[in-house]
């Protein structure tokens, strides 16, 4: 196959990757999207794909999947932010391609055990693939796990395997039926037609789908034990864009009124008292602990509703421009410690580079002025846990969401229902919202836990622990969401198991390079002897 028309087939993969994530959504098309990177990494007739060619189609694949999955990067600040993120994630796809042009020729050279090797080729290369999705979702700076295989699958029959091992279990298997699909059209397009090699690979797609039936009847964390009300409060912001920030005021009263009409709600008996209320992220960046006329708005309406009212607010760590991007309990009936009604508290840990902070930041600044504008954040310390109105509650703010520690460990420190606060002005009516979305769904089932998300300007929604969305928001509009939440039975295998999964289907992939690097050196060396 010439090189070119690789090429194109690995633009047409990484174009079929995308095509799985919102806003497209068809959660499928990663199965022929890795089937056909397979294909162009694989050996064809007398020609052998090389590590470094291996490396340009992956990098090709990658940069091509990444332009169309995150051109919301760069939607306020220009092309430039969503072409140089996407440059750097498509190099962990070339770092793939490099070794899994190694994996799949080792796998598929003639010779005896073909059905076996074939077998262990896929598994080799679905490994090698969750290897790269998790050191790019880990460095440098914390990572960008955006993109990963399973946050595509939150309308597939495979997101059952969440509640087994995880995401890592779910990117394993999309990666694992896809390589099988890829090397079986290898195999049986040969001369000498391997059929009972191309159908071994069957095994494959029948554990996998052997795995999902165990994790459909496999009992999870236990039955709800009680039920909440909760309201989600949306107060949308006057404009679009970079701005959201000097809106500050406008946000927070966007906020306050929305709650005032629902308050007006409670209290004319169409609506259920609430035992908590969720603001979003940077729903007050005017700090209720500075702000004297911020605190006493809130602290009214808390005692209005008498529940505490969760609160998305930057916080100064009094070092200079450093502060914490903060979600505070705020309870207006408490009189509270020396920080008055904040009876609890979660600063968010896993903040994004180039935008909360900034790497490098003399240099990045000197060169590119727009570099100014990144945020001066620093990470917290927390457990991602807090308790509002009796119920513990996880807390991953925006971002965090994407990262699998931060919804594994508040459920597994006892939280009865995640939330995902966050702020997403800042991209516009682009599909990030939607992405975040599905990840918020795959998370519930992930964990068996009710997800509800808080977003300044929508997505809001209320998730159910089978990923279910049982109420959603529109976009850049106000909104309620009160809702009726099952608790008490939160908590899954992939819970417990915690970065087990990942870390073993890390080592397959790294036994697979070792092992195809081993042999490839033995088919060299036997070459060269019988020459």
């Amino acid at each position: 196959m010439p090189l070119l028309t690789r090429l194109a087939f690995a633009a047409a993969a990484g174009a079929l990757l995308a095509a799985s994530f919102p806003p497209v959504g068809l959660w499928w098309t990663a199965l022929p999207a890795i089937a056909v990177l397979v294909v162009v990494l694989s050996p064809s007739g007398a020609s052998t794909v090389r590590p470094r060619t291996g490396a340009l189609l992956g990098f090709t694949s990658g940069l091509v999947f990444f332009l169309l999955l995150v051109p919301w990067v760069g939607l306020y600040v220009g092309a430039y932010a969503s072409w140089g993120l996407s440059v750097v994630e498509a190099l962990y796809l070339a770092a793939f391609g490099a070794g899994a042009a190694v994996i799949l020729r080792a796998g598929l050279d003639p010779g005896n055990r073909r059905g076996p090797r074939a077998v262990g080729a896929v598994l080799g290369v679905a490994g090698w693939w969750s290897l790269w999705e998790w050191v790019r979702s880990s460095w440098p700076w914390g990572g960008f796990p955006w993109g990963r295989l399973a946050f595509g699958q939150a309308d597939g029959p495979l997101l059952p395997l969440a509640s087994l091992g995880g995401t890592p279990l779910v990117g394993f298997a999309v990666a694992s039926v896809g390589a099988a699909i890829g090397v079986a059209v290898l195999l049986l397009a040969r001369r000498d037609r391997p059929v009972r090699a191309a159908a071994g690979l069957l095994t494959v797609p029948l554990v996998t789908a052997g795995l999902v039936a165990v994790a459909a009847l496999a009992p999870t964390g236990g039955e709800p034990t009680d039920t909440v009300e909760v309201a989600v409060i949306q107060g949308n912001v006057p404009r679009l864009g970079l701005d959201f920030n000097a809106q500050r005021r406008a946000v927070l009263e966007n906020h306050l009124r929305v709650t005032a009409e629902y308050a007006d709600d409670v209290e004319a008996g169409t609506e259920a008292p609430p035992d908590f209320v969720l603001w979003p992220e940077n729903a007050s960046d005017i700090s209720p602990l500075a702000d004297q006329l911020a605190a006493a708005q809130i602290t009214a309406l808390s005692r209005r509703l008498e529940a505490p009212i969760l609160v998305g607010t930057v916080l100064p760590t009094g070092e200079g421009r450093e502060a914490h991007n903060s979600y505070l309990v705020w309870d207006g009936r408490s009189s509270g410690p020396a920080e008055g009604p904040v009876v609890d508290r979660h600063d968010k840990k896993y903040i994004q580079p180039f935008g909360e902070w900034l790497p490098l930041r003399e240099p990045l600044e000197a060169l590119f002025p727009i570099a100014r504008t990144a945020g001066h954040f620093i990470p917290g310390d927390g457990d991602h846990v807090v308790t509002a109105g009796g119920v513990d509650l996880g807390v991953a703010i925006c971002f965090e969401v994407a990262f699998d520690a931060a919804a594994r460990e508040p459920v597994s420190r006892g939280a009865h229902i995640l939330t995902v606060p966050t702020n997403n002005a800042t991209f516009g009516r682009s599909p990030m919202t939607y992405q975040q979305l599905a990840m918020s769904r795959v998370r519930a089932v992930e964990h068996d836990v009710p997800v509800l998300i808080a977003a300044t300007s929508g997505v809001s929604a209320v998730i159910g622990p089978d990923g279910d969305v049982r109420a959603e928001s529109g976009i850049f509009e106000p909104a309620v969401l009160a809702a009726q939440v099952e608790v008490g039975g939160a908590g899954t295998m992939a819970t417990r198991l915690g970065g087990i999964p990942q870390a073993v289907s890390c080592l397959i992939g790294l036994v697979a390079l070792a092992w195809a690097l081993v042999r490839t050196r033995q088919r060299a060396a036997t070459r060269t002897e019988e020459k």
